[in-house]
């Protein structure tokens, strides 16, 4: 069934994905401990690989999404998203988001997670800090007639109060038995405005902040994203099901970031 355009989903379907997104987030709780000055962020994504094929039993989504090379995207300080992993070590002080994305029996797991490689700075901790803040403020928005407005209101008001800035060229999606479907999820808008939320619907918000200014610029390899004012940023995503009161978060961790403990 949909609703407009956007998939209606069943409790069964809400199952397969909340199965696909438990175990993307288990990649992130497992590479939490290997993200340390010296390693490469290459080594990581191999981590990565090994652990969804043998330990989940799961696809990695990413390899040869429209030819993507590699398992996880590891975006790096002023990388904005879709940074590919490679053979540069992390030096004490970078901060990572490494994004994930499985399948399991059809189904699309995807999340991502910020990590601090020693000892950040504090405008990092910041960043960082007010990133989660805000896709949490926005996560708190989901419930049946609610609107996709409403999640990005709340989200543009925690970073502009920070003095940060959000970045416009890439949102949030539906997600299930494809990767990137409807509804496309702002991370800024206005309260009351956009598609309305209905049970059943399951879609990620993954805001990415910037310290500078939102501007943005791909590099010549066709993938990565990085700040034209070289500006630090960050991002963080979760898979969210619209519930008969509320959300479900469908990719849960064990801890959240600063004040903020984990959501739902």
């Amino acid at each position: 069934m949909r609703g407009e355009t956007v998939a209606i989903r069943t409790e069964a379907e809400v199952a397969l994905a909340r199965r696909a997104g438990h175990l993307a987030a288990d990649v992130l709780r497992m590479i939490g401990e290997h993200v340390k000055p010296g390693i490469t962020s290459d080594a990581l994504d191999q981590l990565c690989h090994a652990y969804i094929v043998n330990a989940l039993d799961a696809v990695p989504a990413n390899i040869g999404y429209n030819g993507y090379p590699k398992t996880v995207c590891t975006s790096v300080n002023h990388v904005v998203c879709h940074g590919i992993p490679s053979a540069k070590v992390l030096k004490r002080g970078d901060i990572v988001n490494i994004d994930v994305a499985i399948i399991k029996d059809g189904w699309f797991g995807d999340c991502s997670r910020m990590y601090f490689v020693g000892e950040p700075s504090p405008l990092a901790k910041r960043l960082v800090d007010t990133t989660y803040e805000a896709m949490r403020a926005g996560i708190l928005q989901v419930k049946p007639g609610a609107t996709l407005g409403d999640i990005g209101h709340a989200i543009q008001t925690v970073a502009h109060r920070e003095h940060f800035s959000v970045v416009r060229e890439y949102c949030g999606h539906g997600i299930g038995q494809v990767y990137h479907d409807e509804p496309q999820v702002l991370h800024y808008g206005r309260q009351g405005e956009g598609l309305r939320l209905e049970r059943g619907m399951i879609f990620t918000i993954e805001p990415m902040l910037n310290a500078g200014k939102r501007d943005t610029k791909e590099l010549p390899d066709g993938w990565t994203v990085v700040t034209k004012d070289h500006s630090l940023s960050a991002q963080w995503e979760h898979m969210v099901a619209v519930t008969e009161t509320g959300f479900e978060v469908l990719t849960p961790w064990p801890e959240g970031t600063g004040t903020y403990g984990a959501i739902g």
